[in-house]
């Protein structure tokens, strides 16, 4: 029996009890078989500063950035913060994103985003996509997923009572699998 694809889930919000981090559990809980997510936890990088990381990486850097770079895909779930990317997540993408190994290269990322407002947090995604193609990460672009309202659309345990919003799900997880496969195949031809 083959390992499953190994995911690494980022969640843009800290917040344990956080919209997004119940999008994410919500995605591991309706991938195929043959994934599994990890949701790993990242607040103990401290803010980007030059001078720091020219007297070294330090650990939890180094630790997120071969925890990427082992993985098989990356999925985000990220609120809006003022129109655009929470300034932790961008810090994150920052640090991940030093040295010519930078392990956001040739992988394959899908995103999600959940909001309390109606849009669902579709502007951020945009933001998010730009950095990440910037890093030459292979963001799946279709089926995108944007949970408006999503205050509403998890009970008190964190769990999707909302259909809607978990066959949406479900249907971004299903094509997440062949896009791995896609991006795979496509660095073996360059490669």
């Amino acid at each position: 029996m083959t390992q499953p694809l190994d995911i690494v889930g980022l969640c843009g919000s800290l917040r344990k009890g956080s919209l997004n981090r119940m999008a994410l559990r919500l995605a591991g809980e309706l991938m195929p078989p043959s994934m599994k997510l990890d949701i790993v936890d990242w607040r103990e990088l401290p803010p980007f500063d030059a001078d720091l990381l020219a007297a070294g990486m330090p650990a939890p850097v180094g630790a997120l950035r071969e925890r990427i770079a082992r993985a098989d895909g990356v999925l985000f779930a990220t609120p809006e913060y003022n129109f655009g990317l929470p300034g932790m997540l961008k810090n994150a993408i920052d640090w991940v994103s030093r040295g010519a190994d930078q392990p956001f290269a040739m992988k394959p990322v899908a995103v999600l985003s959940a909001t309390p407002g109606p849009l669902g947090g579709a502007r951020v995604q945009y933001e998010l996509r730009k950095a990440l193609q910037y890093l030459h990460a292979m963001v799946m672009v279709k089926p995108e997923v944007f949970i408006g309202m999503a205050d509403g659309k998890f009970d008190a345990q964190g769990h999707c009572t909302d259909e809607t919003t978990r066959k949406f799900v479900t249907e971004q997880m299903r094509a997440f699998e062949p896009w791995i496969a896609a991006v795979r195949r496509m660095g073996s031809a360059t490669g």
